[in-house]
């Protein structure tokens, strides 16, 4: 089966990208990164794709005169590089619907809590483990998700817990959060990659090998 060919969309410092880049040189992920998009011309992950040779395209909202041009640029910047999957991996804005029908069932995103707990608008980062531990969990975890319209909305693809320890901070809640993240995200595209993922009535399931 050929490698996925993924599009990485991300706003911050791209450590999740970094962990897709890893997986991939060390066999355990079949894909190619084909382009970066970041909303932040200052992204971490730009320069991290920059130093890889890998296409890094800023594609903002402000730099066009129409809702509907910026758009167009993005699903053209996809098909120019014939993408097959896209990967949100700490894109911090709404995909536009249009992207989420022409690329339908085939948009991932990685969320810092067990969904459909801790999702919606403004529940990302910090706020999200601010929120578990303000709500006195003893669990936490990570979801993959397919994107829909409505933000932590889609179907879940794969769940992994993470256990809230006693004296947890935020920032240390988040840290042992981020590492399952980077682990379960190539795991997931492998499954993609595999063609053992299916996506019926709403819900998703996965093929034995």
């Amino acid at each position: 089966m050929d490698p996925l060919k993924l599009a990485v969309f991300a706003s911050g410092r791209g450590s999740n990208f970094l962990a897709i880049l890893d997986a991939i040189d060390a066999g355990r992920l079949s894909a190619e990164v084909e382009v970066v998009i970041s909303n932040n011309p200052q992204a971490g992950a730009l320069d991290i794709a920059r130093e890889r040779s890998i296409p890094a395209v800023v594609i903002n909202k402000k730099m066009f005169a129409q809702r509907e041009a910026f758009v167009q640029s993005m699903l053209a910047t996809l098909k120019k590089h014939e993408v097959t999957l896209v990967v949100l991996a700490g894109y911090m804005k709404k995909i536009p619907p249009e992207i989420i029908l022409q690329y339908k069932n085939r948009v991932l995103n990685i969320h810092p809590a067990l969904l459909p707990s801790f999702g919606g608008k403004g529940m990302y980062g910090h706020h999200v483990h601010e929120a578990v531990l303000a709500q006195g969990c003893r669990i936490s975890g990570v979801t993959v998700h397919l994107v829909d319209e409505v933000y932590d909305r889609g179907p879940i693809v794969a769940q992994r817990c993470v256990s809230v320890e006693e004296g947890d901070t935020p920032g240390t809640l988040a840290a042992r959060v981020l590492k399952t993240e980077h682990q379960i995200y190539a795991e997931t595209l492998q499954l993609f990659a595999e063609g053992r993922v299916e996506v019926k009535e709403g819900k998703v399931g996965i093929k034995r090998k």
